[in-house]
């Protein structure tokens, strides 16, 4: 199928490892022109090394609070227009009862926040096109305890459909994507193979944990124009982990 987006542009954050790195990847293979965001330069810059062809590379901590304007300023100049955001970057710990403010507020920024402010700075130009695609890699909304990522991540989904109803009008889709268990570096660092071995076995339905190329499959699906009419929706990739019917 030809997804009809070669030639545009588009901007993926926390780009330089896992399903960042896979989204930009295939997004480049699809013909379309990509920034990457990501505090490592040097992953950035191998990955277009890895891709033989030219990045926009913007090296940024997101948790600072001029990065929403540093990057969507980069992007433009560099692209000349953004009219897909990926916003991908983000990062999960589990809390105990005594978790601090800072945390909690930590959680939020990163994997809120910011994304709410680079995609606001971004939507004028956008509304002025009439077109534009905004995906959102978020989180799964099974919580097995307390977890400012997963409190972000639900803000993320609410948010994203209330944007969506805002800007349809505009030629402008918003969609959210929580993977499930998905090979990455965090994943490999943080579950040993006994257990991925075992939780593949009995609550995967599919019987495998997912590549971060699954996740970028539907993600350049969702940034093409065959896409137009669906909007406002989440959409796990998680080999039927999830168990809620909605």
């Amino acid at each position: 199928m030809d997804l009809q987006i070669a030639g545009r542009t588009a901007l993926v954050t926390g780009a330089s490892m896992g399903l960042g790195r896979a989204i930009a990847a295939e997004l480049v293979r699809e013909g379309v022109r990509v920034a990457v965001v990501a505090r490592r330069r040097n992953l950035l810059e191998e990955l277009q090394k890895e891709l033989k062809t030219d990045l926009v590379i913007i090296q940024q901590d997101f948790m600072e609070e001029s990065a929403p304007e540093r990057i969507a300023k980069a992007a433009l100049e560099g692209l000349g227009s953004v009219q897909i955001l990926v916003n991908n970057a983000g990062g999960s710990r589990r809390f105990t009862l005594e978790a601090s403010e800072e945390q909690w507020n930590e959680a939020l920024t990163l994997n809120f926040t910011r994304q709410r402010q680079l995609t606001h700075k971004l939507l004028p130009q956008m509304v002025e096109r009439k077109w534009g695609r905004i995906v959102n890699i978020t989180g799964k909304s099974e919580p097995e305890g307390i977890n400012g990522a997963f409190c972000a991540k639900a803000a993320m989904h609410s948010w994203a459909k209330g944007l969506s109803r805002e800007v349809g009008k505009h030629g402008i889709t918003v969609n959210s994507v929580p993977p499930g268990r998905i090979l990455s570096e965090q994943i490999l660092r943080n579950y040993p193979p006994e257990y991925r071995k075992k939780q593949s076995e009995e609550e995967i339905p599919v019987g495998e944990y997912g590549q971060p190329e699954d996740i970028a499959n539907l993600v350049c699906f969702l940034a093409s124009p065959r896409a137009r009419y669906i909007t406002g929706a989440v959409i796990p990739v998680d080999g039927g982990l999830r168990r809620y019917q909605f």
